[in-house]
């Protein structure tokens, strides 16, 4: 008689089988928000817009976080936990590029091109809408690493629906604030899931300590 398979809880499939298989799907939402970061820097910087340039450190801390995920999933519970922690603080990297990209705009209260800033917060979306499709099943396995990839591509989805607004709100009534207002936001919910990825691994890491 075949013995049984032991499946993980959180998939059909086999712990090593889950695990190699988590580790390429981060690997492609790695590669994926680093193709669009680089093409986000380069609309936000031409048409000078606030939302989009927090939105391209968005992607470059998002392929970093999976980066890191990718390299650190065979480690130990105790030192995921901590990796999790350092991603806590990574996760706020978009806040503070906002706040340098807010400064720029009202040092020069320029519009941004209404049609670019929608067309690219579009392609911004369907990026993120798949990254976050392939992380999702994976959201509770291994601890606060897959939670801080999957809370950062669900985020994403949300600020890049809010760029498209600003799009929008731009054509019909040329302004600065809605591409502001934007980019607040997205700063706004990239340290809210710091706090809650750095809860996350607080108690991951003392679960660990305990159980030795």
């Amino acid at each position: 008689m075949a013995k049984a398979r032991k499946l993980d809880p959180a998939s059909d499939f086999t712990p090593d089988e889950a695990y190699r298989a988590l580790r390429r799907i981060v690997g492609v939402v790695a590669l994926l928000n680093l193709a669009w970061f680089g093409i986000e820097l380069v609309v936000a910087q031409a048409i000078g817009s606030v939302s989009l340039f927090a939105d391209s450190a968005d992607f470059f801390e998002d392929a970093a976080l999976n980066l890191l995920i990718f390299t650190s999933l065979a480690w130990s519970a105790t030192r995921r936990a901590r990796v999790g922690m350092v991603l806590s603080g990574i996760l706020l990297v978009p806040a503070v590029a906002m706040l340098w990209a807010l400064w720029s705009k009202l040092s020069t209260p320029v519009p941004p091109e209404p049609l670019l800033l929608g067309a690219t917060g579009f392609g911004a979306l369907v990026v993120n809408v798949a990254c976050a499709f392939l992380l999702s099943r994976y959201r509770d396995h291994r601890g606060s690493l897959t939670k801080a990839a999957f809370l950062s591509a669900r985020n994403d989805v949300l600020a890049n629906v809010a760029i498209i607004g600003a799009g929008i709100a731009s054509a019909i009534h040329p302004s600065v604030w809605p591409d502001i207002v934007v980019g607040i936001g997205i700063a706004y919910m990239n340290a809210d899931a710091a706090r809650a990825v750095w809860t996350a691994a607080r108690e991951e890491h003392r679960v660990s300590r305990a159980s030795r």
